[in-house]
C-alpha cells in the first residue's frame, strides 16, 4: 500500500514539475506579437501588392516577346532580336538616351559661403539616401555628376573621396540629370522632390539642391565601363 502511495506521489510531483518547466518556459520565450498599427500594415500590404504588380508585368513583358519569336519567320529573326538587344542594351544603361526629366544642381549654402566654412564634397551616405528618395519612382534614369548610374553602380568613400562607379564625385557645384518615363512623371517627380525632407539631409551638409522644373528632353550618357559577361557563351555557328 505505501509502494503504490509513494508511486502515485512520485508521479504527482513529475507532472507538477513538468507543468512549471513548461510554464517557466513560455514566460522565458513569450511570442512575438505584431505591434504594428493598422496603418503600417496597410502599408506593406501596399508595397507588397506594388512588387506582386511588377513581377505581373515582367511576366507579360517576357511572354510577350516568347510569342513575338514564335510568330517570326527566320529572315525576321534576326531583327527581332537585334531589337530585344538593343532593349536590353537600354535597360542596363550602357546607351545614350534622351527624354522628359529635370536637371538638379548641388551648391554649396548661401550661409557656408558666408562664414567662410570650407567647401566639401557630398558624403556617400548622403548621396545614398539620395538615391534612395529618387528610387521611390519606376523607371527613372539618373546621372550623377556625369556618371551613368545603373544596378551595377555603386556609391563608395575611397581615400576620402565619394566615388560613383568608381570615379570621384566633383566638389559641389554639380549637377545630377535625371529622365522620367514620361513628361507627367517629371511633373510628379518634381513636385516630390520640392516637397521632401532631403533638402534638410543636405543643409545639415552645408549644401543645398535646386531642383530645376521639368524639361521634355534632357539628355544622358550611357554606362562608360563594359559589361563583363559572366555566364552567356556564344555557341559556334550551326549549333
Amino acid at each position: 500500500m505505501k509502494k503504490t502511495i509513494h508511486w502515485k506521489f512520485t508521479l504527482i510531483l513529475l507532472l507538477v514539475g513538468f507543468m512549471t518547466a513548461v510554464q517557466f518556459n513560455s514566460m522565458k520565450n513569450p511570442e512575438k506579437r505584431d505591434t504594428r498599427d493598422v496603418w503600417a500594415i496597410r502599408q506593406d500590404l501596399a508595397t507588397e501588392k506594388q512588387i506582386h504588380s511588377e513581377m505581373l508585368s515582367e511576366i507579360r513583358e517576357l511572354d510577350k516577346t516568347i510569342l513575338t519569336y514564335r510568330s517570326l519567320n527566320d529572315e525576321n529573326t534576326g531583327r527581332a532580336l537585334a531589337q530585344t538587344v538593343d532593349k536590353l542594351h537600354r535597360q542596363a544603361g550602357v546607351t545614350d538616351i534622351e527624354g522628359p526629366g529635370i536637371v538638379i544642381k548641388v551648391e554649396p549654402s548661401a550661409e557656408s559661403a558666408a562664414l567662410g566654412i570650407p567647401i566639401t564634397g557630398i558624403s556617400p551616405e548622403l548621396l545614398t539616401r539620395f538615391v534612395n528618395e529618387l528610387n521611390r519612382f519606376k523607371g527613372l534614369i539618373f546621372e550623377i555628376d556625369g556618371k551613368r548610374y545603373t544596378i551595377l553602380s555603386s556609391i563608395r568613400d575611397i581615400n576620402g573621396m565619394t566615388t560613383v562607379n568608381g570615379l570621384n564625385v566633383s566638389t559641389p557645384p554639380f549637377t545630377m540629370k535625371i529622365v522620367s518615363p514620361t513628361f507627367a512623371d517629371s511633373e510628379k517627380l518634381y513636385s516630390y522632390l520640392a516637397a521632401s525632407t532631403i533638402h534638410d539631409d543636405f543643409y545639415l551638409d552645408d549644401l543645398i539642391l535646386e531642383v530645376g522644373k521639368p524639361k521634355q528632353a534632357v539628355e544622358i550618357r550611357g554606362y562608360s565601363d563594359r559589361i563583363e559577361n559572366q555566364f552567356l557563351k556564344e555557341l559556334p555557328k550551326g549549333e
